[in-house]
């Protein structure tokens, strides 16, 4: 057996943010660390993002992860060189049961987690059109999505004692060894950290977690004139999504009317909210659908997809048009839980997030998995 250098401390197998928040706990462990990637840069669900560290709104471990997690990603962006800001998140209730739910998540939390504003301090933070009032939750935190993992990459590789393999497809993974098509490498850990493809390269893992793909409609729109948004923004459909709210009875006095008078917002699983990227723009989102291995074209109804969420976008902020300047599809890992930690082998670990919160929790996730070593 040929090996590609000496043995390290950890191997981690993928370079989007799980994997590289694992190599960044391993060094602060003053472990050495071999990061190698398939592809030549971060291409995945770390890049497609909306750059949202959406802590206040998770509850149980994910809450906890969280609120680990944005600590990290401050210090993270000032050794790094990437933005991420403490801009906070406000949720927009524009009737009587969205502000039920706020006002209960306010009840559970406390004034520190959540402040309650009424329609005229909602409109300081975001111009929105006849807002009924919202909240904001001042501990969650905005990154530069795309800026962020190409940077913590480049940052990872100038530690000492620490590589990061790009274009290095893994082909397996065993006690001590990641079998790579450059060669092998000698690891006394092994974290696997490859998000919706664990299924390619660990199908029984997969398949025992009931791992699919989720696929997201998601859209760059200029507004015209311009606005400026400091925090992320969520709507009455995220309300329905995110677990701290959507467990409350106002979420479920919500979730009954839009059946009644949105069902298309509910068939599309929409979860409208947006982010402004640095250059002024807005990432506009999304819509989810679940497969194992997901079409190569856009569905059918991909267009009145993209258009349900201009029309929520162009509702929500009162102006008549947008110019759509990018759109892709986002896609993560999705199973039972929000967690796939699985033993693998001695020494060897599967990692995946599958619930879509990477951003708001791989920092604070990594350190439990090297813990459980």
């Amino acid at each position: 057996m040929t090996f590609l250098g000496p043995p390290r401390d950890l191997v981690v197998v993928g370079a989007g943010i799980v994997g590289l928040a694992h190599a960044v706990e391993a060094v602060a462990r003053g472990l050495t660390v071999t990061v190698v990637d398939r592809d030549d840069r971060p291409v995945g669900a770390s890049v497609r993002n909306f750059g949202h560290g959406c802590v206040t709104a998770q509850t149980g471990e994910a809450l906890a992860f969280g609120a680990a997690a944005r600590e990290t990603w401050l210090k993270l962006a000032r050794a790094a060189g990437f933005w991420a800001e403490e801009t906070g998140t406000v949720v927009v209730a524009r009737g009587a049961e969205e502000r039920a739910a706020i006002e209960e998540l306010a009840d559970t939390r406390g004034p520190d987690d959540v402040v309650l504003l009424d329609a005229a301090r909602l409109a300081a933070h975001v111009p929105v059109a006849s807002p009924f009032g919202g909240a904001l939750l001042p501990r969650d935190i905005r990154v530069d999505q795309r800026a962020a993992a190409p940077a913590i990459a480049a940052w990872l590789a100038g530690q000492p004692g620490v590589e990061v393999r790009w274009a290095t497809p893994v082909l397996g993974v065993d006690e001590g060894v990641v079998r790579t098509a450059a060669g092998d490498l000698h690891a006394r850990r092994v974290v696997v950290c490859v998000g919706h493809d664990l299924d390619r390269l660990l199908p029984t893992v997969a398949a025992d977690a009931g791992l699919r793909r989720c696929a997201l409609r998601m859209l760059q729109v200029r507004v015209p004139g311009g606005i400026a948004v400091r925090p992320a923004v969520l709507t009455g459909t995220s309300i329905l999504r995110y677990p701290a709210i959507a467990a409350t009875d106002g979420a479920a006095a919500l979730r009954t009317r839009m059946a009644a008078q949105h069902p298309n917002l509910l068939a599309a699983d929409v979860n409208h909210m947006f982010t402004q990227r640095p250059g002024g723009d807005l990432v506009v989102g999304d819509t989810h659908h679940y497969a194992r291995t997901l079409d190569p074209f856009d569905p059918p109804n991909s267009e009145e997809l993209d258009d349900l969420l201009l029309a929520e976008t162009r509702a929500l902020l009162g102006v008549p048009a947008l110019r759509v300047v990018h759109r892709w599809q986002g896609v993560y890992a999705s199973a039972a839980g929000e967690f796939l930690r699985a033993r693998v082998a001695p020494g060897v670990t599967a990692v995946t997030v599958t619930s879509g919160i990477g951003m708001t929790t791989a920092f604070g996730l990594a350190p439990a998995v090297l813990d459980s070593f």
